[in-house]
């Protein structure tokens, strides 16, 4: 089969367009013949080893799974001997722990699978599953968001801010959201209240608090997140740079235990639950993913050097063709079973 492979850790450049054996089902997975993928900041994350703290968890030189992507939909072409949910010829959609969905075909448990909704097509719901999955768990889970809560999403045009919009939006809240000039109307019309142009106004600074603040993008400092915040609020902080995320583990985590306001980041988990849960938000038209662009499968490294460009709104899409006739090459040992689960929110 074809597939995108990151032999060794740098820029886009070094990705390759080429066959790599097709994967087996073990006995509690299923074999997906991948039509969409969606890209997420996970990928170009792993790609560059930035933080450099990933190379101790998916390896010092390269990354142990060289196949990137983590999201996808298609069709089951085999189960194996212990699924019981599902059954070859299912249109599916989820999320793969260990990478891997930058390829025609990938293998992962029927615990991190859905039905695809019938009413998306497989390039929305490739979408989906990380970004949404990263705001539901960032306002539910961490915020406690509440209906009548003021809530302001912070990167509110890109994969995990666009669907934390809606998200807030379907859960009853008052919706603030930040982001460029030129992404406002797509802000809006996700059904944001108030949409703020950070290049014309530091929403830290013009006395406005907030009950929940959800950061995906944009750096200020812990200081000036917490002076928005309302006593008892909360900040969480998902993705963004690598000195915030620091400073929010460590720095935030002394300022939460001398105040009301919390402040907080967090890891985001697949979610079997919550991937249920948001497909009922897409088949009820309250919640649908913004994508910017599709991409085939061999301009995979346009893709993500356009997502680290910055300048796009919602999603990034994989579509993938079957190649007419695949090539097999034995998979390098090292790779076999390899296995990455760290993705520390970065949608």
């Amino acid at each position: 089969m074809k597939a995108i492979v990151c032999p060794r850790y740098g820029s886009p450049d070094v990705l390759k367009f080429q066959d790599v054996a097709k994967p087996s089902p073990k006995d509690d997975e299923v074999l997906v013949k991948v039509h969409a993928a969606g890209v997420n900041a996970g990928d170009w994350h792993l790609m560059r080893a930035d933080p450099f703290l990933i190379r101790l968890m998916v390896g010092l030189t390269k990354p142990k799974q060289p196949i990137l992507g983590g999201d996808f939909a298609g069709q089951i072409e085999a189960v194996g001997k212990n699924v019981s949910h599902f059954k070859v010829g299912d249109d599916v959609f989820g999320a793969s722990s260990n990478f891997g969905t930058f390829a025609e075909y990938v293998a992962v448990s029927e615990n991190a699978i859905v039905l695809k909704p019938k009413n998306m097509t497989f390039e929305q719901v490739a979408a989906v599953p990380t970004a949404a999955m990263t705001a539901l768990q960032g306002l539910r889970d961490h915020g406690k968001i509440k209906a009548g809560h003021k809530v302001l999403i912070n990167g509110a045009s890109g994969g995990v801010g666009s669907f934390a919009v809606q998200i807030a939006n379907a859960l009853g809240a008052e919706v603030t959201g930040v982001c460029s000039r030129g992404k406002m109307d797509m802000v809006r019309s996700l059904g944001a209240d108030h949409v703020i142009d950070y290049e014309k106004e530091d929403f830290t600074k013009t006395g406005q608090q907030y009950d929940l603040i959800l950061g995906v993008g944009g750096y200020y400092p812990l200081a000036d997140y917490k002076r928005a915040l309302k006593p008892n609020g909360i900040y969480v902080m998902t993705g963004g740079e690598t000195k915030q995320m620091f400073e929010t583990m460590f720095l935030g985590s002394f300022m939460s235990m001398t105040s009301s306001k919390k402040i907080t980041n967090f890891i985001q988990k697949i979610s079997k639950q919550d991937l249920l849960f948001l497909k009922e938000l897409l088949e009820q038209g309250k919640v649908s993913p913004v994508i910017d662009k599709s991409y085939p499968l061999a301009d995979v490294p346009k893709a993500i050097t356009y997502l680290e460009s910055g300048k796009a709104k919602g999603k990034l899409v994989i579509k993938i063709e079957p190649t007419a006739a695949p090539t097999f090459t034995e998979p390098n040992s090292e790779n076999v079973q390899a296995s990455y689960t760290y993705n520390a929110g970065m949608q």
